[in-house]
């Protein structure tokens, strides 16, 4: 029997949505009332689920958390459902109609991937986490194309799927893990069993992984949502060298075309600042090449340019001042245009925006965004705003 059992029962059940909407500062005083008719090991374990219920709306949807089951490291480390949908469409695109879903967690992929008409054995061997998948996937609707099964990954047999998804564990005991041979597999182990998949193969890996450590067979593509990055995909059976950026809500899909690095060049009117996954994908050159412009620094990923060109893979800011970096000229400066409302963003810049932000005392009605940064080498601020879609 694994902790989640009692909350599977009718009684178990039944007390999940009893203490669904529960404050957390209220849990005390509940717990004290439902102890009064219920055992408080199940109290506990309905009022921990409700919490990780409740963290788990921001990646799954309120619906779905809702009624889902987790451990508190399957909501940590469980994909987001955009995320995890738009793989299972690329996979569903590929003509995959069958996954082994390897380290599967709480069953968050595996939910997507059935959810896209693929038939899926999910696997992990943990207990608890198993049961959570399991759980997950009856709680869906999904069990009839997800089967669990609790074990270890490098024993099971997946010859019969046209595809595997690897999701090794990149947390220990103190913390994140960054050398991919230290994951659960190693990630040797995994492409190794994903090069024997019949049809293709993806592994999620941790999105600062060095590119020399990408497999020349493999399609390296970076994730991004809402602006946030939250993973890199290594694909294999798709197109071995390629290297994607990849942003949702979309998707929209920029690819590597090879480009030199681009030209160092003086401040134009706009300031463009690449998406997170484009800048891990190394693809800020092909962004520069988008827009017309340039580096403001040739080790810093912010492009500039005279003309204003939108694009998806970068946010475009209207440059009104270019000043060598200096706290009293900010301070007098946003006191002459009255900025209450001040963005502090850097790269290149070992000035923290809080500390900046009180030096500068911003008051006023006005907004504006400061970039604090490198201008071929000199420390610099660029002063503007957002330009509007």
């Amino acid at each position: 029997m694994t902790d989640l059992a009692p909350l599977l029962t009718p009684e178990g059940r039944a007390l999940l949505d009893e203490v669904r909407d529960t404050d957390p500062a209220q849990e005390l005083a509940v717990a004290t009332r439902l102890r009064r008719e219920h055992p408080a090991e199940l109290v506990s374990a309905a009022l921990g689920q409700a919490r990780l219920r409740q963290r788990a709306v921001a990646k799954f949807g309120a619906e779905d958390a809702g009624r889902m089951f987790f451990t508190p490291n399957g909501v940590e480390q469980s994909t987001r459902a955009s995320v995890a949908a738009y793989r299972a469409r690329r996979m569903a695109d590929l003509g995959i109609t069958s996954v082994a879903d390897l380290c599967c967690g709480i069953g968050g992929d595996a939910i997507a991937l059935a959810r896209a008409g693929i038939r899926v054995l999910a696997v992990d061997r943990d207990p608890r986490t198993a049961a959570a998948a399991r759980a997950n996937a009856d709680a869906l609707g999904l069990a009839g194309l997800v089967e669990v099964r609790e074990a270890d990954v490098t024993d099971v047999d997946t010859a019969g799927f046209d595809a595997v998804f690897v999701d090794p564990a990149r947390r220990g005991g103190r913390g994140r893990i960054f050398d991919p041979e230290a994951y659960s597999p190693p990630l040797s182990w995994a492409v190794s069993a994903a090069r024997r998949a019949p049809r293709a193969a993806a592994l999620k890996i941790a999105p600062g992984i060095p590119h020399e450590a990408v497999p020349e067979d493999a399609e390296a593509e970076w994730i991004s949502d809402g602006g946030d990055v939250k993973e890199a995909v290594l694909w294999f059976g798709t197109q071995p060298g390629a290297v994607r950026a990849t942003l949702l809500p979309g998707p929209r899909t920029l690819l590597s075309r090879g480009l030199p690095d681009p030209e160092v060049r003086p401040p134009g009117r706009y300031l463009y600042e690449p998406d997170g996954a484009v800048i891990r994908a190394h693809l800020v050159a092909e962004v520069a090449d988008r827009v017309g412009g340039g580096l403001l620094d040739a080790t810093i990923a912010y492009v500039t340019a005279d003309a204003l060109h939108p694009t998806p893979y970068a946010t475009a800011y209207e440059i009104t001042d270019h000043l060598p970096f200096n706290v009293k000229k900010l301070k007098a400066l946003l006191r002459e245009r009255r900025v209450g409302t001040l963005t502090v963003k850097k790269r290149g810049s070992a000035v923290e925006p809080e500390e900046l932000r009180r030096k500068v005392k911003p008051q006023g009605p006005h907004a504006a965004t400061v970039f604090l940064t490198r201008v071929a080498g000199a420390p610099a601020m660029l002063i503007g705003h957002p330009v509007r879609a």
